[in-house]
């Protein structure tokens, strides 16, 4: 029964990274019209889109669940959840607020990387540096891929600096509802006999996920 259940997460994580609409860190066609052409201060649609960024955002959700599979305790969840949300926090201002780039194949091939190598830490295969600076990094990197795609947009200046700051509070809420779905999902599945080995199935699907979508960014950087 499990095995099957894996094998039906399993294609529906590839057919959602196959969607060009949702391809990592993308914003829908309607919302880029009101981004494009939005002046002045537009907090609550701005907050809005931002919360719906995080929760369609199929990269993020991946890494978070990688992030927060093992930790039973709400204190490790805020902790680590924190640091992932000041490196995307810092990231994402700076990039829009200062127009620094970074070709969005190339950050989005790492946030593929990014997935993969949580589930690794998660098997136990790797360990390159404490759990947390890791997160912290690359919640840096999952931070300048969403700046690089809004910086295509041109954005106006008037009202830049609060819709900016009302976007990422839009992200941190999304990511505080996404993270409770996660966390009832994951308590559950604890206390399922034989959990060590449906873990390793999940994050093998993970690791999986994560390496499509840096294959898929790789291909597209050499492409375009």
């Amino acid at each position: 029964m499990w095995n099957k259940r894996l094998n039906i997460l399993g294609c529906s994580l590839l057919s959602l990274l196959m969607v060009p609409e949702v391809f990592a860190h993308g914003v829908a066609h309607q919302d880029q019209g009101f981004l494009s052409s939005a002046s002045g201060v537009h907090f609550a649609p701005y907050m809005y889109l931002g919360a719906k960024h995080m929760v369609t955002g199929y990269d993020h959700l991946l890494y978070l669940a990688g992030v927060v599979f093992f930790l039973g305790k709400l204190r490790d969840i805020t902790l680590f959840v924190s640091l992932f949300a000041l490196g995307h926090s810092i990231t994402l201002l700076l990039g829009v607020l200062t127009s620094v780039h970074i070709n969005p194949f190339i950050i989005d091939a790492i946030i593929g990387l990014s997935v993969s190598y949580k589930a690794l830490e998660n098997l136990a295969a790797i360990r390159f540096f404490d759990p947390k600076i890791m997160v912290f990094t690359f919640g840096l990197a999952h931070g300048f891929g969403l700046s690089s795609k809004l910086q295509y947009l041109s954005l106006s200046n008037d009202g830049l600096v609060t819709n900016m700051l009302a976007f990422n509070l839009g992200v941190e809420v999304g990511q505080v509802l996404a993270l409770v779905l996660l966390y009832l999902g994951f308590t559950w599945l604890r206390r399922q006999p034989d959990f060590h080995s449906h873990a390793r199935g999940v994050n093998l699907l993970l690791f999986a996920a994560g390496l499509t979508l840096f294959g898929m960014q790789t291909v597209g950087y050499f492409l375009s």
